[in-house]
């Protein structure tokens, strides 16, 4: 079955922290402005950061990103993907699903601890400061 990795234990907000971190250097090492949001599987808020300089929307974005990453166990390409080639049916799947770049599940041994979401910049660079925060998983 797609998509089938199993829920484990939430993220801490100490690691939380850690990985907003990792995606907050990424973002300043390009000069944007982003908003980072980590939550638990489940897809509530464990903690939030905004960039002095982002734009308003992006602190509920990046949320919502990363609610629709930790809740469909996937990245929110495929989302994206999805709306690009007309499947815009599964914008009927949940009224917070963000089909956009710059959401990823978070994996540790094997199991979704929660997700990162990130918004400010494209979609691609979003993508590029989330992808910061998950690779400290490995």
């Amino acid at each position: 079955m797609p998509f089938a990795t199993p829920y484990g234990p939430s993220i801490t907000l100490s690691r939380a922290r850690e990985l907003a971190r990792a995606a907050e250097a990424e973002a300043r090492k390009h000069d944007w402005k982003e908003a980072i949001a980590v939550v638990d599987p489940a897809g509530d808020l464990i903690f939030l950061e905004k960039m002095d300089g982002t734009m308003a929307a992006a602190a509920v974005i990046a949320r919502n990103k990363a609610r629709t990453a930790a809740r469909f166990r996937r990245s929110t390409t495929l989302f994206f993907h999805a709306f690009e080639t007309g499947h815009s049916y599964v914008a009927t799947l949940d009224r917070t699903l963000v089909a956009s770049p710059g959401g990823l599940p978070l994996i540790e041994n094997g199991k979704i601890i929660g997700a990162v979401g990130c918004s400010g910049g494209t979609g691609g660079q979003d993508e590029i400061v989330c992808k910061a925060a998950a690779d400290k998983l490995q």
